[in-house]
């Protein structure tokens, strides 16, 4: 996982829970304090969302290969010993 975002995803982030902080509770955050809001949450979350996306990739992966094991199986030819 990457330990960095990039400057323009760390802005983009900043505005938006500024605005969410605005809107929502009534409260205006300075950037200093809502990048270190971001940054500690990503710390904490950025290992868990990313683990959960390599489960999912599994998973998927995993179907498709049933999938594509089926397949193999159809295309067997058939023989005298009944395989």
């Amino acid at each position: 996982m990457a330990d960095k975002m990039s400057r323009e995803q760390k802005e983009f982030l900043t505005h938006q829970v500024q605005r969410f902080f605005h809107e929502q509770r009534g409260e205006d955050l300075g950037n200093l304090e809502t990048e270190e809001m971001i940054d500690f949450f990503w710390k904490q979350l950025g290992p868990i969302l990313y683990n959960q996306g390599v489960q999912d990739c599994r998973k998927l992966m995993l179907e498709r290969f049933a999938s594509l094991e089926d397949e193999l199986y159809v295309l067997e030819k058939p023989t005298a010993t009944g395989r």
